[in-house]
């Protein structure tokens, strides 16, 4: 399989940022045989809020997410 594509998503825990995570993570946007890595990006009074976005995604399973990272700004 490809190496993952990296792709960040900034305001990760807004409403907005966190419809992206799906559409990305279920292959909608680079395909379903391309793995993404998501580089999840927020500022830090959404710190708490974005752990639980990491923890759905996890318990989602979605299909081409191969990896998850939070990053404060």
């Amino acid at each position: 399989m490809a190496s993952p594509v990296k792709v960040c998503i900034t305001g990760a825990a807004g409403q907005i940022g966190y419809s992206l995570v799906y559409m990305i993570g279920s292959g909608a946007v680079f395909g379903s045989n391309t793995p993404v890595s998501l580089h999840l990006l927020d500022i830090p009074p959404m710190m708490t809020a974005l752990n639980g976005v990491c923890m759905e995604i996890a318990d989602c399973a979605l299909p081409c997410v191969r990896g998850t990272l939070e990053l404060e700004l």
